[in-house]
């Protein structure tokens, strides 16, 4: 019997690891740290180490697994790989998680595999579900806006889905504030409310601090940040200005060009890393803790590629509340030769 076949008995203590949060104004809890497949668990990956990463996940109270239609490389296969271990591994505790994936970027040719069509978000839906051998995910959302389709057919396509059975809930991403307001009126009216929202969000990209936190306040929905890390600037890989080889920004198929971490950015870098060793932290579990002290947070979205990753976000959601001392030092040091 292989990693992928063996049945996985996960940690009595597993729900006392982590604190649980409600997605708005919904019932949906979520755990305060989530699991992304958006990296480290494609086809070109190592399916027992992505195997042994969900199951330690799933161990430490991280219920909630994060997907795409076209999450890979190559597209499809991190739906395909998550698959086999609900078959496998986790097959005994799908009630027990909460899997979402979305579609509205390019996952085929023509005009039916990108957008947000009624077409192309019911089809999409159905391919995941295939891939990940499920009849329903828990939360289905659309992935980015399509300006060439009236916002009144995708948010419709979205609340069919959960009409259908094949959705529990469904959920925005990278949408702007005011379409947002929009959007989450069509979906009221719809009776599927929307529960979640995901854009990116961290130390280094605050955009969304400018309306839309408050947006999702106003319509009582919950916000899961991604790329915490900023595609990891904001681990401890690069202060010392160096590129080591196995990191993102070696990568040249890597979003983190190494052309971003100028002088000022390291200079940022390293004064943000001293607040965090006072704090007793790593850099990068400060930049969780800080994403977490928002009252519209539901959860922050985490990649890993290693086990103790996991165990750092888990134990940087337990973290001490921030001084007004500390918010005022991060700030002053996100201030100083700020990068344009």
């Amino acid at each position: 019997m292989t990693p992928l076949d063996a049945p996985h008995t996960p940690a009595a203590d597993r729900y006392e690891q982590l604190p649980y949060r409600r997605s708005g104004h919904s019932g949906l809890q979520l755990p305060a740290i989530s699991l992304g497949l958006w990296h480290n668990f494609g086809g070109i990956d190592s399916a027992s180490q992505a195997t042994a990463l969900l199951c330690h996940a799933f161990d430490r109270g991280i219920t909630h697994f994060d997907l795409a239609n076209n999450y890979g490389p190559p597209p499809g296969s991190a739906e395909l790989l998550l698959g086999q271990v609900l078959r496998g591994p986790l097959r005994s505790w799908r009630d027990e998680l909460i899997i979402s994936t979305k579609a509205g970027y390019r996952m085929g040719p023509g005009p039916y595999g990108d957008g947000g069509s009624r077409k192309y978000l019911l089809t999409s839906l159905d391919q995941s579900l295939q891939r990940m051998g499920l009849d329903h995910v828990d939360v289905f959302y659309h992935h980015r806006p399509a300006p060439d389709t009236p916002l009144e057919e995708t948010m419709e396509a979205l609340a069919h889905t959960v009409r259908s059975g094949k959705a529990l809930y469904v959920g925005l991403s990278n949408y702007p504030p005011e379409l947002t307001r929009q959007a989450c009126a069509l979906l009221r009216e719809s009776r599927t409310p929307c529960v979640l929202h995901q854009p990116r969000y961290s130390l280094l990209e605050r955009q969304v601090e400018q309306g839309l936190l408050q947006t999702l306040q106003d319509e009582g929905v919950g916000c899961i940040a991604f790329s915490p890390l900023a595609q990891g600037q904001l681990s401890d890989k690069y202060l010392s200005g160096a590129i080591p080889a196995d990191s993102r920004a070696a990568k040249p198929s890597s979003f983190l060009k190494p052309e971003v971490l100028t002088a000022a950015r390291l200079q940022q870098l390293q004064a943000l890393n001293a607040i965090a060793q006072a704090r007793g932290q790593r850099l990068a579990q400060m930049a969780v803790s800080w994403l977490l002290r928002q009252p519209v947070l539901t959860s922050v979205l985490i990649g890993a590629s290693r086990i103790s990753q996991i165990d750092e976000a888990v134990a940087a959601a337990g973290a001490p509340a921030f001084s007004a001392d500390e918010l005022q030092a991060i700030d002053a040091a996100l201030a100083a030769d700020a990068v344009a």
